[in-house]
């Protein structure tokens, strides 16, 4: 009356099941796929380079600080670097806030 009647599967509907798992897993291995080469490589790519040029540092060099201060590098040390913002002015920055190494002549 109120409990219907209740079947048995057959082997051949317990095997159907395996393509649909695995098709049910492909959109997020698709997903990943597109988010590594949209997101992920960029990033990596950009703090390469920004390493790189962290590790190019020399005297002389115009740069451009996280904060927007324009300086030129006076003394350079393997966590910090100084700035020489103004004739005798000179400051002392973590290497990683330098964000931009201007072209010579810049800072007038």
């Amino acid at each position: 009356m109120f409990i219907s009647s209740a079947y048995a599967q057959t082997a051949a509907a317990a095997g159907a099941e395996a393509p649909s798992t695995l098709m049910s897993i492909l959109p997020l291995v698709l997903m990943f796929v597109v988010l590594y080469f949209v997101m992920i490589r960029p990033q990596m790519k950009k703090q390469k380079e920004h390493k790189t040029m962290i590790d190019a540092l020399a005297k002389g060099d115009e740069v451009v600080t996280a904060g927007g201060v324009l300086g030129k590098v006076s003394k350079l040390g393997e966590h910090y670097v100084g700035l020489e913002v103004a004739n005798g002015v000179d400051i002392q920055i973590q290497r990683s806030a330098v964000v931009q190494v201007l072209p010579k002549g810049s800072i007038k």
